[in-house]
């Protein structure tokens, strides 16, 4: 037996490494344990890109509060430049609450985000989206003439969510379509996609 004085190679031979450890008190009290090497870690996913646009969403009671509250986020956002935007758009959209006021500042940065609001601070009609009271109500569906090459593909790239259940309709249509779904939606190779037959499907 010799202690070890320095580090020492310690090859792989296809097993976990484990290693013994004894300690000799000079009052008689001993301690003993055994070491293992610990699983290998799983890479972690790479993250998501920065989305193409993000919306931070505020509110007030009133219109005078939603001009103040924007430029309390505005200052708060230009001091916290190491928080991501998109997480400030999610802790906006879900950890706030929805008061009567309501607008929505949409950028491509933090910077364009932070002029959005510095605008809504001076103008709140510069970003208004909707008030709790007093409009109407209005759907907007999309027929025929909306189809362009690529629709969809931004959402696939960034929301696993989209792309799996876009995956799931493309597999649907699959047997009933002359053409892939998903290529005349992402590519048009064919230039089928303003044909109603693949039209219909692919705005769906």
């Amino acid at each position: 037996v010799k202690l070890l004085t320095e580090p020492q190679p310690w090859q792989e031979n296809g097993h976990a490494r484990r290693a013994a450890v004894s300690s000799f008190g000079i009052s008689g009290t001993n301690a003993h344990v055994i070491i293992e090497q610990g699983p290998v870690a799983e890479p972690e996913p790479e993250p998501v890109g920065q989305l193409p646009v993000v919306p931070w969403l505020v509110s007030a009671k009133d219109v005078r509060a939603l001009r103040a509250q924007a430029g309390r986020l505005a200052s708060w956002a230009e001091s916290r430049s190491s928080v991501p935007v998109s997480d400030v758009a999610w802790s906006l959209a879900t950890g706030r609450a929805v008061l009567e006021q309501r607008a929505v500042v949409v950028g491509g940065d933090r910077d364009e985000l932070v002029a959005g609001l510095r605008a809504l601070a001076d103008d709140p009609s510069a970003a208004i989206s909707g008030s709790g009271s007093g409009g109407k109500l209005a759907l907007l569906f999309a027929g025929q003439g909306s189809q362009r090459v690529g629709m969809g593909s931004v959402l696939v790239e960034h929301f696993p969510v989209f792309a799996e259940a876009l995956e799931e309709i493309c597999a649907w249509f699959e047997p009933l379509l002359p053409h892939s779904l998903r290529e005349v939606m992402f590519s048009d190779p064919e230039g089928v996609l303003s044909e109603t037959g693949m039209t219909q499907p692919a705005l769906f």
